[in-house]
Order: structure tokens, then sequence, then C-alpha cells
């Protein structure tokens, strides 16, 4: 296949910003990225890529944003259909809509029919690769591994495992919930682009046997990524002290049962203590922000700095059900709402670096995903930074990249996506 030259804005993340500074990220007005086998083989000036590769494809975006594609830390396939319910908190929120809606996936048919949607709402707003939870139904899983990898997609996927506090038809065991997961992790994990993520709900819908199992089939398979949720809601924590007495707090029982460092992924994570801070920092273990979620929901506000100046792992999030919005341009503007109200502007920079570098580090796949640089798999969103008329008045006044690109992550949703790459392949 001849490679093809991308032409357009670039900008490249040698380096967190958060860390690094802002300085760090580099803008490239005339920019170009090379694709070659379905990963880049270049990247730099449209000048001097068109010099050295002369016989090379050329696909112009004009003035559009090349960028990676992104990269959704933790979202809930099977809510889907239940996007945008009205009036719940998290424990109604589950009682009402998501258990209900979970209990459909025992169908195949309609597994697939929601994982299609899924994926296809995903791709329409650019979003590349996200780490998904399934239901307690195997089949749910191969449903959503089925249709991303006849997309050729980057996907992490996992069956809940849940044996307590839930509806009786949503609950598997100690030993099925073991057996489906080694069974999926032996059918899906490293196919193509398809990483099992070992996957217990929470504490409060696992027994403490079950997490023992969770914790014993990741130390077998340590190369899965592993996703639970972690401190979203006051009476959620309530709850974990009274079902796990003996643990410090909502974390130990994690860390207890073998569930906590690289690759462990938490989600929310709003209302930790000071040892539970200390004790991701010094795990490895990260943390999935899922702003839309975490005010929709009226969970609160997640503290970005001070996971930042931690070093804890952190990437963004839809969370889609609870998340209210497959955009993550409207996830990034959540994020910045967000800081907003806990005292501090995030940059544009660093937005776009927890919605790409950031996630597919937290997820393991840095080496793979969410950079433009070579060797990275060309998964690409291409940006159109003038997509309404209400951004466009105000990207004319841009005087840099950052006042050009703010107003996109702002207002924008998927008008802004020109186009989507997959392995260098246009999509839709």
């Amino acid at each position: 296949m001849q490679p093809t030259l991308h032409l357009g804005q670039i900008l490249e993340f040698p380096a967190n910003p958060f860390h690094e500074g802002i300085e760090s990220v580099r803008h490239t007005r005339q920019g170009a990225v090379l694709v070659d086998q379905g990963r880049i083989a270049d990247v730099g000036t449209a000048e001097a890529l068109r010099m050295a590769h002369p016989t090379a494809a050329i696909e112009d975006h004009g003035d559009h944003l090349i960028l990676p594609g992104f990269v959704d830390a933790h979202a809930h396939y099977s809510q889907t259909a239940i996007i945008a319910s009205w009036g719940k908190r998290l424990i109604d929120w589950l009682n009402t809509y998501t258990f209900p809606e979970e209990a459909g996936f025992a169908d195949p048919v309609y597994a697939t029919q929601i994982a299609k949607r899924y994926l296809d709402l995903n791709l329409a707003n650019g979003i590349t690769t996200a780490s998904a939870y399934c239901t307690i139904h195997p089949a749910s899983v191969d449903a959503l591994m089925a249709e991303a990898q006849t997309r050729g997609m980057s996907m992490l996927a996992g069956k809940v495992m849940m044996d307590r506090n839930a509806p009786q038809d949503l609950r598997d065991t100690v030993q099925s919930s073991y057996d489906d997961s080694a069974a999926l992790i032996a059918r899906w994990h490293g196919k193509d682009r398809l990483r099992y993520a070992i996957t217990p709900r929470f504490a409060p819908t696992s027994t403490p046997e079950q997490l023992e199992a969770a914790g014993a089939l990741w130390a077998a398979h340590p190369s899965c990524a592993m996703q639970t949720h972690l401190s979203e809601q006051h009476e959620e924590i309530a709850w974990v002290g009274d079902l796990f007495p003996q643990a410090r707090d909502y974390l130990d029982v994690y860390e207890t049962h073998g569930l906590t460092g690289p690759g462990a992924v938490m989600g929310h994570a709003i209302h930790l203590f000071d040892r539970e801070w200390a004790a991701l920092a010094e795990t490895g273990t990260g943390i999935a922000h899922c702003p839309t979620s975490n005010t929709f929901i009226g969970s609160g506000l997640f503290d970005m700095d001070r996971a930042q100046r931690m070093r804890i792992p952190t990437g963004l999030a839809t969370d889609v059900g609870g998340g209210s919005s497959f955009s993550m341009l409207r996830t990034m503007a959540a994020a910045y709402e967000v800081a907003q109200l806990n005292g501090r502007a995030l940059h544009p920079a660093e937005l776009l670096w927890l919605a790409t570098c950031g996630s597919a580090d937290l997820l393991r796949l840095g080496d793979q995903i969410g950079r433009l640089a070579v060797g990275r798999v060309a998964d690409l969103v291409v940006l159109d930074l003038a997509s309404t008329p209400v951004i466009a008045q105000r990207h004319a006044r841009a005087g840099d990249i950052w006042e050009a690109l703010f107003p996109t992550i702002m207002l924008g949703d998927d008008r802004a996506i020109a186009q989507v790459f997959i392995a260098g392949q246009p999509m839709g």
C-alpha cells in the first residue's frame, strides 16, 4: 500500500504539559504526518516531509488540526441506550436504569445491536479506543470485541463480575465469574488490537471472595487491564464501610485483594482520604476522570491538580451512560468547568493531553496510540476548528493555536470531527 502524507496543523506532545509546561507542546502550522502500513512513519513540517517522501499520496486537510484519536478511559457500552435518563443518584441510577437495561444483554442479538451503535457513536466523535464495561453475560463481551475487531479498532473490555447486591438475573458466582473471565481472556486478549480488562463492577457488588478471585485472575494474566469504581459518591463510600468493616478505607478493599498497581484504572476517585491519595501514587494505580458523569449524577468535583502533582496516572473518560455525552470534546469542556470550580483553569494543552496521551498511558497503551509519534498506530482524528458559525466567529479572533482550539473544546461536538482514521484507514 502506498504511504500517505496527511497535511494540516499538528500538535505533538513529547512530555506531559502538567509536568513540563505548555511550552513543551509543539505546534506546526503547516505540518504533516506520514502513514505507512497503518503506522505513523514520520512527523514534521509539510515542506520537509514532501521533500523526503516525494512518492507518497497526499491527503490535504487544509487548516484542520490533525490529532491522535481520542482515548476514552472508562465507559459502559451497555448503558448506551439509557444515556440522559433523568434524576437519580448513583445507587438509584443502578437500580432504576442500569440493571434493567443490562438484563437485556442476555440476548446476543441485542448485545450486538448496542455494540454496533456504541462504536459508531464513538467513531463519530473521534474516539478510536475505549475501555468499556460490559455486563455479566459473556456474550456482551463477545459482541463488543467482535464489532471492534471488524472495524480494526483498539478496544479494552471486560465482563462485569457481580455476585451480590444486584438483581438475581444479574449475579454471577465467584467460580463462574472467574471461569467466564478466563475463557474470555483466552478468546480475546491480545487478538488483533483487543485487550481484556478484568472488571469487578465495584466493591459493593462483589463479595470478598469474588474480589479475591479477581485479584488472582489478574495475577495470572498481568498484561490485562483491571477496571473498577472508587469513591464516586458519599453514600457509596458509607456502604463500602458497612460491607468491609475491616478495611482502612475504600481503596484498601482493592489493595487487600490485589487489585491495585500499574494497569488498574479506578473510575471517578472523587472523595479520597489522604492515605488513599498516597497509596494510589505509591502503587502506580490510575484514575479515569469522568467529569460529565460526576456532575450529571451529582457526585462531586475531582481534584485534577492533586492527581497531577502526585504523578498519579490520569486519563479522561465519558462514562456513558451516567456520563451525559459521547463527545470527548464535551468531556474536555466538562473537565475544564470542574477544574474551574476547584479554582484552576486547565489549559487546552492539558485537556487535550488527558484525552489522548494521558488516557493512552493510563491504559498502558502509550507505546501504541495517543501521540503523533513515529511507530504509533495511525489512529487519527482531524478537527475542523471552525465547524459551526459560533465557533468560527470566535476562531477568527484567535491569536495562537490555543485560542483557535479552545472554542472547539468548549462548544464543539461531532460536527467538529472532519475525519477519523483507524490504522490509517478512513472510517465512515
